[in-house]
């Protein structure tokens, strides 16, 4: 919408100058290892090999989020993500020439000399060039609407000069009654240049000044839904906009053939091999419990799939009990030592494979709960039961982007964000989408840092 044009050329533009770093930076290591200017030959026989590692490693960039709309703002962490990233793609390029010798490359002082000088020419281009070439002269823009989600837009858009808009005047829909329309937003378009209001349409608080705003088309003025400018800069639904006729209008029930097809084969594709190998561990996982405690070494949950129908999933015990049914809600079980160590690296979650190939859960899509958990936040939480409208999943666009989901007990306030992000993928779900949250989880899971 809106902005999404504006991330999709920032991500290229990011992406041509990492390809350029990259091939910059094989130059100045050959350089710095030689003591001289490459040879045609020299450098001839490095691009052959190094091209094909360059692949990689730009793909390694995408996993690691290098080229996410918000990652020119999040200048703390930048040089660690990037440190990070190059640690590991240097190990791939030991293995790639350990494995493949056919180049004559011997690259473990390459590799060294490549990793310092491409992690700093990559931070000076994210830091610097990047920002200097990509920032936009910032027009002048009103902002109307209210509540949180206003608050965070304005924070969000005055704090990164890549959006090419400034609020110059925020406008609270609820002070509308007292507010004189001509001094805040007549003269401010003529005497500062303003050609762009974002506004909430949907607050009832706006009747009175549409007249007026109505008015300013004629003087060259764009309007621009909020809520569309939120959910292209977040990701997610705001949920203030979430009315039964924002369902309507949004929500199909309507199976999309292709897609759903090219998902399941996904599933089956990715979990039939890692079903087999987590055989293996099988013996194991028994033999840990066993020691431990020697109860039971799976246990089965009742949680609600699509069209609210009770699943039943196969997990390994990691508590001394079954946190299920009404319990969950007032649990009184403790993790076992094994059972931390199978959390910690996602052995637990590995039966839940079996399910996937049986077609009651997917790779990716909003978690199962609970039937009890389910009964309080329909209660508690309004359209709660939507996310029940497609296959759950593993693994969600929730999870890969709000790392601070509530994992026991009741949450309402963070079940509400996760259900805004789940409204996200419920209208904007495709192959490509759950391809992007496969490879996020992929990172997420070989970083150990939990979803």
């Amino acid at each position: 919408m809106v902005f999404k044009g504006l991330n999709r050329l920032d991500a290229v533009f990011l992406f041509l100058g990492d390809v350029a770093i990259l091939f910059i930076s094989l130059w100045l290591t050959l350089l710095i290892r030689n003591g001289a200017f490459p040879s045609s030959e020299e450098w001839s026989r490095h691009f052959a090999a190094f091209i094909i590692l360059f692949g990689v490693w730009l793909f390694a960039f995408f996993i690691a989020g290098l080229y996410e709309k918000h990652t020119s703002i999040l200048k703390k962490r930048l040089p660690g993500i990037i440190l990070n990233t190059q640690v590991v793609n240097s190990v791939i390029g030991i293995l790639f020439f350990y494995f493949i010798p056919y180049f004559g490359i011997t690259p473990k002082t390459i590799l060294f000399i490549y990793l310092i000088v491409s992690f700093a020419l990559v931070v000076l281009w994210r830091r610097f060039g990047s920002v200097f070439f990509m920032e936009r002269d910032q027009q002048p823009a009103i902002l109307i609407g209210t509540g949180d989600e206003m608050r965070d837009l304005a924070r969000e858009v005055n704090g990164n000069p890549r959006y090419g808009l400034r609020f110059v005047s925020t406008i609270d829909l609820l002070d509308v009654d007292g507010f004189d329309f001509k001094k805040e937003i007549v003269e401010r378009v003529y005497s500062e240049g303003i050609g762009t209001i974002v506004i909430d349409t949907t607050n009832d608080h706006i009747v009175s000044i549409l007249p007026s705003l109505y008015n300013l088309i004629f003087s060259g003025v764009r309007f621009i839904d909020m809520h569309k400018v939120y959910e292209d800069i977040f990701d997610r639904v705001p949920l203030s906009l979430v009315q039964y006729s924002w369902f309507l209008e949004n929500i199909s029930v309507t199976r999309k053939f292709t897609y759903e097809f090219l998902k399941r084969l996904m599933d089956i594709i990715i979990t039939l091999p890692l079903f087999l190998a987590s055989i293996v561990l099988l013996p194991f996982v028994t033999l840990a419990i066993y020691l431990e405690d020697k109860g039971d070494v799976f246990i089965t949950q009742d949680r609600v799939g699509r069209n609210n129908r009770l699943i039943k999933i196969v997990k390994v015990r990691t508590m001394t009990g079954s946190d299920s049914g009404d319990q969950v809600l007032k649990s009184q079980q403790r993790i076992t030592r094994a059972g931390a160590f199978f959390r910690k690296t996602r052995i637990d979650e590995l039966p839940q494979l079996w399910n996937v190939l049986r077609g009651d859960l997917s790779l990716i899509g909003p978690r199962p709960e609970l039937p009890a958990l389910v009964k309080h936040y329909e209660e508690e939480v309004p359209f709660y039961n939507v996310r029940h409208l497609i296959t759950p999943g593993l693994s969600g666009w929730g999870q890969i982007n709000d790392y601070d989901v509530p994992r026991q007990g009741i949450d309402i306030e963070k079940t509400k964000r996760k259900l805004s992000y789940d409204l996200y993928y419920i209208t904007n779900r495709s192959f490509f989408l759950d391809l992007k949250i496969a490879l996020k989880t992929m990172k997420t899971l070989l970083s150990r840092a939990g979803v």
